[in-house]
Formats: C-alpha cells, structure tokens, sequence
C-alpha cells in the first residue's frame, strides 16, 4: 500500500544483517531522501525480514490506447528511514525500454494515459497536497492541472477527456467545537451513534466522488455528485477508484454506495451500485429496481462494457456476510436485464474486466488454492485459462491478443506478465523488479499436501520445506492458521506472514486450507459460520497430526502461529492442544468473544460469524459460538505465548491481546506481548516490521530450538 524512487543518486551502505548487505539508492532533494531501488547483497541465500524490505512491490497498472506502451508504479522502503516512496516507471508492452519516470522525492502514483497516449496523467505530493499532474512519457514537462483544497486520493479522466472524475474526503458530522465554540482546544469527541470509528482512524471524514471540467491542461471547479449526503463513496477502509466507473459517452458516471448510517451502517454489508446522469443530475439505484433483486450484499466494482451499453460488477446476495460469494452480474442498461454470469465457477470473483468484443469478461477467483484467470461469455460458459502454483491477482485488457497480469506465488513476489489469447494462452514475464534478489535466494520446496479429515473429507494444505531439506533430519514444524475468517491460503506473497521466511529460519510449515475457506465450494466456505469451535479446529489439529507423523518432524518441536481469526484460533488450540505445540504465537486475534462483539465497529460481521449478541441466549448459534470463546478455557492454558497487536486496530482492539498477555502471566504461562501504538490490524512501518519479524522469530526460537531454550 505504499512506495518510492531515485534520481541523481549517490549510494549509501547500509548493512541489514549478517547475511545481507544492501546498497539503497538515495540521494538528497532539498534534505529529503530518495527512496529506491535497492541492491542487495545475499551472502548466504537465506531470506531475512530486510531483505524482504528491500524489494520493490508493484502496485498500480495502466495500458496505452494503442496497447504500445504500460505505465505502473512501485513503491520502495527504507528501514533505515522508516518509510517509503511511491515511483512511476514505464515500457514497452513486451517489457523492454523499462525506464524510471519519477526522478524526486516526491511520491508519484496512480498513472494513466491521457491525450491519446502522449501524455500521462499522475498523482503528486509536490504542490504541498495530493493533485491530479501530467507529463510526458519520457517524465519530462510535469505540469500541474488541478488545484483542489484538499487531497486528491485517486482519478479517472473521461473517455473524451473533457472531464475528471476524483475522490476525494468531505467532512462528517459535527466537532467539539462545532457545538461548544469556546472549547475549540478540547480533544473529547461526543458520540451519539455506532460506527464512529473504522479500521484505524476516528471517522470525520467521508470520501465522496467529484467531477470537474477539464479544458486545455486545467481543471475547474469540482461538483460533490453526493453533496449534502452522509454517505461514503467509494466504501471504507479499502476501497478505491476501482468501485467508480465513467460510461462510454462521458454522460454518467457508476459508483458504489452503501447509502446508510449509524448503526444501519454498522450491521449491514448492502452496498449498491448507482448511476448518475451528468445532464439531469438524476441517479438511478441500479440494484434496488426490481422488488424481486436480490442484490442484498455488497454490489461493488462497476465496469461498462466497451459499447456502454451493459454494466458489470462484483455482487453478493446475503445482506450482512462479508464473505458470501462474489458473483459476476451483468446488466443491460435499456430492458434492465439481469444475468449472472459466473454461477458455474463456485467460488468468487477478486477482479474482472470486459474482452474488447464486449461479449467475454475475463476474471480471476480461487479454485483450490490457487487464483486462476478465467473467461466467461454472456451466457455464462466459464474457462480456466491458466494453471500451475501462482496466484493471478489482476487482469486487464493489453491488446486484442493479450492480457496484462499480476501474479504471485509462496515463492516469489508481485511481477507483471502477458498472456497471448491466441498461443495457447501463454505466458510471458515483463517485469523482473525483483530478479536480482530472488537469484541469490535459496528458497524452499512448497509442496501440495492432501490430508484426511476427521470427517473423512480430504483437505488441501501447503507445506514449506527448508531450503537445504534433509529428510534424514528433525526439523521444528509450524501449524500456519489463516486469518478472514474466510480468506484463502493461496499462493499468497506476504511481507509479514512470508511462508518462506519462516523456512529460512529452519522451519518446516504446514498451512492447511481449514473448513471456511473459498476455493473448494460453498458447503466447506460457510461450515464456519457460527461454528468457530467446531470442524475447522478440528481440521487444524488433522494438519499438524498428519505432518507429525514424517520421520523428519520433531513432533517435540511444534508452533502454533496465526493473526486475526488465525490469533483466535492460537487462543482457542492453547486450550485445547492436548500438549501437542510447545509454542503459541497470536497477532490481533479475539480472546474473549463477548467482548468482541461489543467492540468491532463492523457488527455485520460478529452478527454473522457468531449469530447474533451474546444476551441473545435461547439462539442456538449464539450459546454455540460464545462457548467457545478462548478466555473460557485459560485454565487449560499450559504453553508459552506471544501476543501482538496494534492499538490503531479498531477491527480488534487491543484490549483482547493485552487481556490474553495479562491471563497467561496470571496463570503462570510463559508469555509476551507486542504492542504497537501506531499500527492497525496490520505493520505497516518499516522498523516496526523488522520488530515484529525479530520477535516473531525470537519467541519461535527460544521454545522450539533445544539450543536457545532457557528456563524463564
């Protein structure tokens, strides 16, 4: 989610472990540090938490109007300077002429072509707030076009480029001082209604869409198309311009709004897709037409079809589950005609886009355990059109023959590839950010492992070997738990909870695809729900015992590690292990379900997951679900623990990590807490990073390795 560059740069040498030296281009523009690419030296192949930190991450993408040229960004940290950069490059379609753009210290993102290829339209920090720039392909003649009081958050110019669609924030209700002008100074804030707080910040601001008028290399004055509206468009925490999208006559404008508030907001996932019209200032609730709809959960990600004469986007059907499956609808805009046109793929669509043809959607979903791209027709005729070990994880239109991807794996970050439609779907990399340090790695086998289920089902799991396996040794062995709860445990590449990290540092891991994950129909994505104790622990406990049985696992030796559902599920095994793990590790995980429910601001989701409010004691899915909260079963608690967590996370407060830490040292229980003031549900600081890695591997280490363990 973040960035960086260089320039004219001179070299500093920073050594980041024993292992790796790094040599980060920077330089210095009116005392600021450039950011950038780093070159890494690896003098024994092994993956450390700065290497990963050095590697550049590939963010945003954008094709040229003749499908010549591709602009995207990267961003670059510094450990050192506990931070990052957001850079521009550009190249040629098959990958060569790749060249850097962004030549200071100012973050530069969100590129796309304007002016029939020969200028490109980006974001920049530079003027003192985030505005809309332009410059030519090569970087040069950067001017700026927009002038808006505030901070541009992302665009999207017109198809005939008369006008410009933005995000930006607007404020939301009433301040202290607001109601008491004289107490301008106090900090208290008074709060009369739910959903006051989000993620990770206070909520005082709302994103709305604007439009304003383009002309010659200016932009006017900009419209709130939802002014006077307490709504959030594009949806909060993550949402971006990808849930807005302009029609291809420039006269309407598709976006995405959950048009509640309070605790309507707070218990519900019914977002919908409007259409707003230009000329009449009219908006028509395309979801919301027909009595009969059922468009009752999140309607995201609108995209016209290339004659604008159909709509697409990403739609659930259950009004408050977060996770329900993500169908691909299909409208015609004149007969409002709906149709789905990816029922036969059952799992869900993560990015889409329409074939120039108008008539083929391409798309890419989990299927067990790996993200494919697919096609669908308007009739709903699903194919695969990739395979192998990789997560795909965006996909665009390059040219008539070709498509533009982002894929990933356990075993190697983000880089952009083509895929020639017509040569039997083939496969090509264009981007090679991060070569020069995977070719001094050594990295582990990832290998696919079915296992039986105590209710004789097979399940999928990965497992990560060492890199210099031994079979004819003992290796400590890791249970990886899963976060979501119903995110899948794909080809993921992580900066955090990297499989292959954790093999660096001589440990074998098995990450199971648990009951509650997409990917292997919808009867095993909801056994979950409401069910937290049940089949999915059960399932984790089949993992490890399966793993254990191979002659080179220490089954004396075994850890216990996840976050968020994953730290719920470290809470609840330590009090139901049976003395298999000799080492816990919990990060933003729930400890106490009650407490949970009152504490989250997206009530949508603990509604859902645990059926209701605990006071709610004659549901069976209630007394079910809270009677498993781990806080209940402490006494059993008999195994070292570490717990992290940030107090900017308002998904899961800090108080249940503090409260798990607080048990454990009362019952006696070796333990530890992390605690960040200044991360949210995830650690997104570059040191704090590092800080998490080094204890992460410290606890690991001094409980599951014979030679650092000591007495406590």
């Amino acid at each position: 989610m973040n960035k960086s560059d260089l320039m004219g740069m001179t070299a500093a040498v920073m050594m980041v472990t024993s292992a790796c030296t790094s040599h980060e281009q920077t330089t210095v523009n009116s005392d600021i540090a450039i950011i950038g690419k780093q070159k890494v030296e690896i003098k024994d192949g092994r993956l450390t938490p700065e290497v990963l930190w050095a590697m550049g991450r590939i963010g945003s993408t954008n094709v040229s109007p003749d499908g010549k040229q591709i602009v995207y960004t990267v961003s670059y940290y510094s450990v050192k300077e506990n931070k990052s950069h957001l850079t521009i490059y550009v190249m040629n379609a098959d990958g060569s002429n790749n060249r850097l753009l962004t030549t200071t210290a100012y973050n530069e993102g969100e590129p796309q072509w304007i002016k029939n290829g020969s200028k490109i339209a980006f974001l920049s920090n530079k003027s003192g707030s985030s505005q809309i720039w332009q410059m030519n392909p090569d970087g040069s003649e950067r001017e700026l076009l927009s002038n808006y009081q505030g901070d541009i958050e992302s665009f999207k110019f017109s198809p005939d480029e008369n006008k410009v669609l933005f995000i930006a924030q607007v404020k939301y209700g009433d301040r202290t001082k607001d109601i008491y002008p004289d107490l301008d100074k106090a900090s208290g804030m008074v709060i009369n209604d739910l959903m006051y707080k989000h993620w990770d910040e206070w909520i005082q601001t709302v994103p709305h869409p604007f439009v304003a008028p383009v002309s010659g290399n200016k932009i006017g004055d900009a419209l709130d198309i939802l002014a006077g509206e307490p709504y959030e468009s594009p949806l909060k925490p993550f949402g971006g311009i990808e849930q807005l999208a302009w029609n291809t006559d420039s006269r309407q404008i598709a976006y995405t709004c959950r048009k509640k508030t309070g605790v309507d907001y707070a218990i519900s996932t019914d977002s919908d897709i409007y259409l707003y019209d230009l000329e009449s200032k009219t908006t028509r609730n395309l979801c919301k037409e027909d009595a009969n709809d059922k468009n009752l959960g999140y309607d995201i990600n609108p995209k016209f079809s290339p004659d604008g004469k159909n709509i697409a986007w990403q739609s659930m059907e259950r009004d408050g589950y977060e996770s329900d499956r993500n169908r691909l609808c299909v409208m015609d805009l004149k007969s409002g005609k709906k149709s789905y046109v990816t029922e036969s793929f059952q799992s869900g669509v993560d990015d889409y886009c329409w074939a120039p043809d108008g008539n083929t959607l391409y798309f890419t979903g989990v299927w067990h355990a790996t993200s494919m791209i697919h096609s669908t027709n308007l009739q709903g005729e699903v194919k695969q059109l990739t395979e192998g070990q990789y997560d795909y994880v965006s996909v665009s239109i390059l040219n008539q023959e070709k498509l533009l991807t982002k894929r990933h794996s356990l075993s190697e970050a983000d880089e952009l590839f083509t895929i020639d439609l017509k040569g039997q779907n083939k496969v090509t990399p264009i981007t090679t950010e991060n070569k020069d340090i995977f070719s001094q790695l050594q990295l582990g086998k990832v290998e696919e492992r079915w296992i039986k289920t105590t209710d004789n089902k097979q399940m999928l799991a990965w497992v990560v070997y060492p890199a210099n396996f031994d079979p004819n040794k003992k290796y400590p062995t890791l249970l990886f738990c899963q976060g979501g709860p119903q995110s899948p445990v794909s080809q993921f590449w992580s900066y955090r909870w990297n499989l292959q990290l954790m093999a660096a540092n001589d440990y074998i891991i098995i990450a199971p695809n648990r009951r509650g994950l997409p990917g292997f129909g919808m009867e095993w994505l909801e056994d979950i729900s409401t069910n937290y104790g049940g089949q999915c622990m059960d399932d984790y406990l089949s993992a490890i015992d399966d793993i254990a049985k191979e002659k080179y696992v220490d089954k004396d030796r075994l850890g216990c590690v996840g976050a968020s559902f994953g730290g719920y599920s470290a809470y609840w095994l330590a009090g139901h292990h049976n003395k298999r793990f000799k080492a816990f590790i919990a990060h933003d995980g729930f400890f106490n379900m009650e407490q949970q429910y009152l504490e989250t601001e997206e009530l949508w989701f603990t509604n859902w997951d645990l059926g209701g409010p605990y006071w709610d004691k004659n549901n069976p899915a209630v007394k079910r679900s809270y009677s498993n909260s781990p806080h209940l079963f402490v006494d059993k608690w008999d195994t070292p623990i570490l717990c992290i967590h940030g107090e900017k996370d308002f998904r899961i407060l800090a108080s249940q990590g503090m409260a798990a830490f607080n048990a454990a040292k009362l019952r006696g229980v070796p333990a530890q807490l992390l605690i960040f003031p200044d991360e949210n549900h995830w650690v997104l600081k570059p040191q704090n990073g590092i800080l998490w890695q080094r204890t992460f591997f410290g606890w690991l280490d001094k409980w599951l390795k014979p030679e650092n363990q000591t007495k406590e």
